[in-house]
């Protein structure tokens, strides 16, 4: 989920509480692909999606109300209209299409292409005439060449569609719009609030989607296995809530540049917990591609973090949101 950054200043706090918040993302964010591919073996895709977002948006919007009482989520119409575009580019072009995706693609080779969302945010930048250094340039290149590792013909997982592999780079590529548009449009700038009202208005896309395209008539409750309902369930309480209550905290006490790793390491651990509890494969065609791919935005971002951090990038890949995954 993206979000702006809050405005205060970095705070002091005990090493162990930042690393402890921080592993916290690291590994709930990256363990939401695992989840998503659960969820998704016996689940609509786009319905459950809308269930995780109405949920985690709705929980987060009554504590922000119970906190800070009825006008708490007051906006303006024009930071609602941006919340809502924000949310639909995010939720339903980005997690939206990942679920869809996931019933075919593993879920490791899924989270290698999301994280090239950061690309795609600085190449919008610089379409977008901003000032990109050569040297961010460079790098962007060549995590595009990584992409093309894992898409082109080669050593592939037995049964990753190339159709399935190019709809998530299509997410990615929504994602990084709606990360890139977030900072150019009026949001609320709260970031609890802003996050709570994507994930609602985002979550209202997903259901009149999945219910055009028919998720709703092939609804059978029966037939939901208990690990996709824990897995939705860890979704909505780990990947949408706890996780990014600790991003938000995390960005309050430590650097911008030790907390926008958390776009290269999630990956590798997805990748990780795909091939251990899911028994992924991993290829070698797979490995060069995540060391392309995690090397160049590890670059790109250590390079925008310093001495000015582009907030574009170190954000584009919360997750959601999915994550992104948030």
């Amino acid at each position: 989920m993206n979000m702006r950054l809050p405005e205060a200043r970095e705070q002091s706090a005990p090493s162990w509480l930042v690393w402890a918040a921080l592993w916290t993302v690291y590994i709930v964010w990256g363990s939401t692909y695992l989840a998503i591919r659960v969820t998704v073996e016996t689940m609509p895709p786009l319905l459950a999606a809308s269930a995780r977002f109405f949920a985690a948006g709705g929980l987060m919007a009554v504590f922000l109300i119970v906190r800070k009482g009825r006008g708490a989520l007051r906006v303006s119409k024009s930071e609602l209209a941006g919340a809502g575009l924000v949310g639909t580019l995010l939720l339903l072009g980005g997690n939206g299409i990942v679920m869809i995706a996931e019933q075919d693609v593993p879920s490791g080779l899924a989270s290698l292409l999301i994280a090239s969302t950061p690309l795609w945010v600085v190449l919008l930048r610089y379409i977008a005439k901003e000032r990109v250094s050569a040297g961010t340039l460079v790098g962007v290149a060549a995590g595009f060449i990584g992409v093309a590792l894992l898409v082109l013909p080669g050593d592939k997982p037995e049964g990753a569609p190339l159709l399935g592999m190019l709809f998530i780079i299509v997410a990615a590529f929504l994602w990084g719009t709606g990360s890139f548009l977030s900072k150019r449009v009026p949001m609320p700038k709260d970031p609890f609030v802003s996050t709570s009202l994507q994930m609602l208005l985002g979550g209202l896309s997903l259901a009149v989607t999945g219910l055009i395209l028919g998720e709703g008539s092939g609804i059978h409750f029966e037939t939901f296995s208990g690990r996709s309902i824990i897995a939705l369930s860890y979704l909505v309480v780990f990947g949408s809530l706890v996780a990014f209550t600790a991003y938000v905290w995390v960005l309050q006490h430590a650097p911008i540049s030790k907390v926008a790793t958390y776009a290269f390491v999630n990956p590798v651990i997805a990748i990780f917990l795909g091939w251990i509890v899911l028994n992924e494969e991993v290829t070698h065609w797979i490995l060069a591609g995540a060391g392309v791919i995690v090397a160049s935005v590890a670059f790109i971002v250590r390079k925008e973090s310093s001495p000015v951090p582009s907030k574009d990038v170190v954000e584009s890949s919360t997750t959601a949101l999915a994550a992104a995954d948030a």
